[in-house]
């Protein structure tokens, strides 16, 4: 992601090269930053946290123990169903691994190469969930088919034990993993994960008591096609949220123009304009605006004015302001770049 900071006297690379020229109050006012950092050390990362890692961590615990049960009740019972629902369940708890990973690299500290810390690691491990489970959706539509072409023949009693066993392992989960904070796209992928689990549980249970009284074995690979459906459309969320922020696209409700509209209402502003707005990481908002101080109004005040009222009105917690003379507002580039 590209550094919004400079220091003071320095052109911003979003303007380089570009046709406009203007000049900035470069003081201690003309390109000011952070919230209420006035000068002093800081750092842009966010905290992670210990409590979600704890959680998905004992997620992680119930969810390879249990592909281990059901990998052996499998073998047990000559489901092939429970076998490959036990490769599902150790996905998952690959896919929770890599979420623990994420947590211990995001948790180290800005440096010079990432200013802004590594918490995006986080978004790549939920995009790398989402498409876990994209993968997991085709894998089923898959074997549902030649399921449906050549049926199988299934123990149903010890499948219903052993699925049971499963819907009471993944509600343990979901519940340890809703207790957790909101707003963490990589607990919410784990979440996703469990609930996909879950379902699987659900539909085997029906499976199995639907071919114990009837003996039809299609049962299973129709109530896998039902779940996969429904793991598509939270998977596919996860995916396109995910791409969102690591191709920093604007946060939904924080329109640039909505946000320039609102600044230019405040009596000490004039214009404002050329603003950026995008996700560092879950609901963490970064911003770049530009601001012409009214008349009669100090500009050595509109960076802190301007920061205050963006972290109050729209929840965005660091903003880099850019004061320019009257007139001299930079055009907005839209697709011709930044």
């Amino acid at each position: 992601m590209a550094d919004t900071e400079q220091r003071p006297g320095r052109q911003t690379a979003e303007h380089a090269g570009q046709p406009h020229t203007h000049s900035h109050l470069h003081s201690a006012a003309g390109h000011d930053h952070g919230d209420d950092h006035h000068g002093h050390a800081h750092s842009h990362a966010p905290k992670v946290s210990s409590s979600n890692e704890r959680r998905i961590f004992a997620v992680l615990v119930l969810t390879a123990g249990y592909a281990l049960i059901q990998a052996a009740g499998g073998w047990f019972s000559g489901s092939l169903a429970l076998v490959a629902d036990s490769g599902h369940m150790l996905s998952d708890a690959a896919a929770l691994a890599l979420a623990l990973v994420a947590y211990r690299v995001a948790r180290r500290a800005a440096d010079q190469r990432a200013s802004y810390g590594y918490h995006r690691v986080r978004v790549l491990a939920a995009l790398a969930n989402g498409a876990a489970l994209l993968l997991l959706v085709a894998w089923i539509t898959w074997e549902a088919v030649s399921r449906l072409r050549a049926p199988v023949e299934v123990l149903a009693g010890p499948m219903l034990v052993v699925a049971v066993i499963g819907l009471l392992v993944n509600l343990i989960g979901a519940w340890v993993l809703l207790r957790g904070e909101k707003g963490d796209q990589n607990l919410r992928g784990a979440l996703l994960h469990v609930i996909g689990d879950l379902l699987g549980s659900v539909g085997a249970i029906g499976a199995s008591v639907g071919i114990m009284l009837t003996g039809w074995t299609v049962l299973d690979p129709i109530l896998s096609v039902l779940v996969a459906v429904l793991v598509l459309r939270s998977a596919w969320g996860l995916v396109r949220a995910s791409l969102h922020v690591l191709l920093q696209g604007t946060p939904e409700g924080l329109a640039p123009e909505v946000i320039c509209a609102d600044l230019a209402g405040l009596p000490e502003v004039a214009e404002a304009g050329h603003a950026h707005v995008w996700t560092l990481t879950d609901e963490r908002y970064v911003a770049t605006v530009h601001v012409t101080p009214a008349p009669g109004s100090d500009p050595l005040d509109l960076p802190d004015l301007v920061r205050h009222r963006l972290a109050q009105r729209f929840g965005i917690e660091h903003a880099t302001v850019e004061v320019n003379r009257a007139g001299e507002m930079p055009r907005d580039h839209g697709a011709e770049g930044l």
